[in-house]
């Protein structure tokens, strides 16, 4: 698999959480319309990039009649795989509304192993240790249809508004998985839970996961198409793994990017 490396400047131990931590808000669904820019966290350095939601092209009655054609139209054809891990499953009454097919990377950066209190993780003679960390996927998801793949959703990190935490790097906001609506502009940020919530079922691809919504926000015209997501499930993965780990064994390492191709389905889950 073809691998792209090229140098960063992320201070040694710094990443994202993403979808992997495990605090929650106690009201993690909040429907938000807002104007407000969605930060894009898709560079290592403390999420300082920011993404602006795209403004919609078309009209408020455009959206309306363009949305549910685009998406609703692959409703029907959205299969679950029959090998998907029990602790994978969603249970009704939430039930699959939208299938995205993802082609991406999975963006990691080599970084010095610190554990939970943010401590340098050392090895027996007390040197560092090192490991590749992800920072972002960077995917367009499209729809299922071969002979004429429309883009559906853009996927990445970025600050989830509907949570806080003390972090002042991220405004308050923990970095979360995030998944755009191409035409209405709505979105959706999701995280795992437990640690049945991500399965490695093929390997030498990333894990299957199970992500609940924690976040939600309307479009700038009202679009809605994900902020009704419960859950995504991201399944059928190819690709996506980090390095090898004698790629990230040394400080002279240390802010080395690699951009990892990988494809996977995302079944998107409403209980509406």
């Amino acid at each position: 698999m073809q691998t792209w490396l090229r140098k960063s400047f992320v201070p040694a131990g710094q990443g994202f959480t993403g979808d992997s931590s495990t605090s929650l808000t106690t009201n993690p669904r909040i429907t938000r319309t807002r104007r407000t820019a969605l930060k894009n966290c898709i560079t290592p350095k403390h999420c300082t990039a920011h993404r602006t939601l795209p403004t919609v092209a078309a009209t408020a009655l455009a959206v309306a009649f363009t949305a549910p054609l685009a998406h609703s139209a692959y409703a029907a054809q959205i299969i679950v795989p029959d090998n998907l891990p029990a602790s994978l499953v969603v249970d009704p009454p939430n039930h699959p509304f939208l299938l995205g097919k993802a082609k991406g990377t999975q963006n990691y950066f080599c970084t010095t192993r610190v554990d939970a209190a943010g401590n340098p993780i050392l090895d027996a003679a007390g040197n560092p240790t090192f490991a590749w960390k992800l920072f972002t996927p960077e995917a367009t998801l499209f729809s299922d249809d071969p002979k004429d793949p429309k883009q559906l959703i853009t996927h990445f990190f970025s600050p989830n508004p509907d949570e806080f935490n003390a972090d002042p790097l991220t405004d308050g906001h923990p970095i979360r998985a995030t998944w755009q609506d191409s035409i209405d502009t709505s979105a959706v940020w999701a995280r795992t839970v437990v640690a049945g919530d991500s399965v490695t079922v093929t390997p030498g691809a990333v894990a299957w996961l199970k992500l609940t919504a924690v976040g939600v926000q309307n479009g700038p015209d009202g679009g809605d198409v994900l902020a009704k997501t419960t859950f995504v499930q991201r399944v059928n993965t190819v690709g996506g793994v980090a390095p090898p780990a004698d790629t990230c064994d040394s400080l002279q390492k240390v802010g080395h990017q690699a951009f990892r191709p990988y494809t996977a389905d995302y079944i998107f889950y409403t209980d509406q």
